[in-house]
């Protein structure tokens, strides 16, 4: 019993300082450990919205630098005059031409990627003249239509229409064509190039060894005077 009474008054303390903790200590306590909780996670959430803010939005008074202004550099022409040193005429990538028979000056695209030379007709019929071929045409291209020309054929392609089974004759007829001061009797076929940029393509088989093609000039070659060709 001695014994007993020793440790009463041991445990009694105890539960005094135990008592002692009130609930809104407690409740301190929590809040502190929240707040800090808190402040923690703001100040992470700070730093991570500042990592994602670019230069500007940092510092609203820089301004990006602007993109340099790039000029597309003009191609130089590689020939002047109307002739080179060796006398062969300069064609550009677009000459006036004249085609016998017609009382106009074309346009006409000089290409010389292309073997043959093209002109756009219309009303193309075909008929013999002393046992040889012959076609009646109009040169048609941006709403205007010529006079007759009357040439002799020279060969008859069958083209198959891509819309249909049906074939059509194209027909080659050669003429004489007029640029600047050459004048050669020339082939080209009868197309409708009507859809075109040009009514007439002067192709190799006209200005080769004949002239020179620069390709950075245009209508090197002044217009053929009607009349007196």
């Amino acid at each position: 019993m001695k014994k007993l009474g020793f440790l009463f008054p041991v445990v009694l303390s105890i539960a005094v300082v135990g008592c002692s903790i009130t609930p809104d200590q407690a409740q301190t306590n929590e809040t502190t450990k929240s707040n800090s909780t808190n402040t923690v996670t703001k100040e992470d959430a700070a730093t991570k919205t500042e990592t994602k803010l670019s230069p500007v939005k940092k510092h609203p008074n820089v301004k990006p630098k602007p993109m340099p202004t790039v000029t597309p550099k003009k191609t130089k022409a590689m020939t002047t005059g109307i002739k080179t040193p060796e006398g062969k005429l300069i064609l550009g990538q677009t000459e006036w031409i004249h085609i016998d028979g017609l009382d106009i000056n074309v346009r006409a695209r000089i290409d010389t990627g292309a073997t043959t030379s093209s002109v756009s007709a219309v009303d193309i019929l075909a008929f013999e003249r002393d046992g040889k071929k012959w076609v009646k045409f109009k040169l048609s291209h941006d709403g205007k239509t010529s006079k007759e020309l009357t040439l002799p054929v020279v060969s008859t392609k069958f083209i198959r229409q891509s819309n249909s089974e049906k074939t059509v004759e194209r027909y080659t007829v050669k003429g004489w064509v007029t640029v600047g001061s050459l004048k050669l009797n020339t082939e080209f076929t009868l197309a409708d190039r009507t859809h075109m940029d040009f009514g007439v393509l002067l192709g190799r088989s006209f200005f080769q060894d004949e002239a020179v093609v620069d390709i950075s000039r245009q209508y090197v070659q002044p217009k053929v005077k009607l009349g007196n060709k």
